[in-house]
């Protein structure tokens, strides 16, 4: 049987709760959950809190309780089958007595996948892919890591309208305005790495944190990473105590990627110089890219992008543009514009 329309706004809401701020990035995916009783009403809901808590079927069947039964739940992501940290939720939802499961997304991960199969095999009604390319794009990045073996990269980089990152004389504050570095916080906010190679630490000493609006670090930090084979002083503030660092001695991004997907991390910020974003692009390794455009002019300076080895405009790299967003300036400030694009 098709999804009802309630069920079809079930699932609008589990994936609101599903992309509820605060959750904390980690190895898990998103998920919200919603049981509805035989008259389309709400019963209760839950969603992931992050790893080690309970999955979102879990949360809606603890607030239910003996209520549960002869529901129907609504879920983003199908019922994983395995036991992890936390028990299988298709057994759950066997156990609770659910009469009916809707779930938009199938589980990619072979190692949480076929809960359909064990709902159907107990006698519970099963429909999937409900919604699905929203609840896909709610876990784009756990999606295309799992799906793809590595984690998915975004490259960020600020430029004049000439293509430069930095004056001559290596200057570059502040090619961006405050609006775009602002934008750029939300960015990183959404990652669980920022990468950058060890002459951008060496030379700009950043501290790659993710900052609110009165640059105060908020509370998950994402990983720091550190790429290159150069040693580098403890001092420098990428150490510092405010998000944890590690130091990927290599300069191939393929063996980067998989010592961080081997962490369980799914969604890289590359916030590299021109080197670095230069290297990543000739391996096929950039899937967004993130361009704060400055009005202003330098003439001369650093390139914002290093070599692609293109030597004709017939070979030149097309990256299809996704949005485009004003950034408004303030008190005299440039206003930039980002352009997001899809990478190679």
């Amino acid at each position: 049987m098709a999804a009802t329309e309630a069920e079809r706004r079930a699932m609008r809401r589990a994936l609101e709760i599903a992309r509820t701020p605060g959750v904390p990035l980690g190895p898990n995916p998103r998920v919200g959950c919603v049981l509805l009783a035989e008259d389309g009403s709400e019963v209760a809901e839950g969603f992931h809190r992050g790893a080690g808590t309970p999955h979102a079927e879990a949360a809606a069947l603890a607030e239910a309780g003996e209520a549960a039964r002869g529901t129907t739940a609504v879920v983003t992501l199908e019922p994983c089958n395995h036991t992890g940290r936390t028990g299988p939720c298709a057994q759950a939802l066997i156990d609770a007595g659910v009469r009916r499961v809707v779930f938009a997304q199938p589980d990619p991960n072979p190692v949480a996948a076929g809960g359909a199969e064990t709902l159907r095999a107990a006698g519970i009604e099963v429909e999937a892919d409900v919604l699905l390319d929203e609840a896909r794009a709610v876990n784009r990045a756990w999606t295309f890591a799992v799906e793809h073996g590595r984690p998915f990269v975004t490259w960020k980089f600020a430029t004049t309208l000439d293509g430069r990152s930095a004056a001559v004389d290596g200057s570059s504050r502040w090619v961006s305005s405050k609006a775009a570095r602002l934008d750029t916080h939300r960015l990183r906010g959404l990652c669980d790495v920022m990468l950058v190679g060890t002459n951008t630490v060496e030379v700009d000493d950043p501290e790659l944190t993710v900052r609110d609006e009165v640059d105060e670090p908020v509370e998950h930090q994402p990983l720091r990473a550190v790429m290159g084979l150069r040693d580098l002083p403890i001092t420098k503030r990428v150490f510092n105590r405010r998000a944890e660092t590690v130091h990927l001695r290599t300069r191939d991004p393929h063996e980067a990627l998989a010592e961080l997907f081997a962490q369980d991390r799914q969604h890289v910020f590359l916030e590299g110089g021109p080197t670095l974003g230069g290297v990543f692009l000739q391996a096929g390794l950039v899937d967004e890219v993130v361009a704060y455009v400055a009005p202003m002019l330098l003439g001369a300076g650093r390139n914002a992008v290093g070599v692609l080895g293109i030597a004709s405009i017939a070979h030149a790299l097309h990256l299809p543009v996704t949005d485009v967003t004003v950034l408004e300036g303030h008190d005299g400030e440039d206003t930039n514009v980002r352009i997001t694009m899809r990478g190679n």
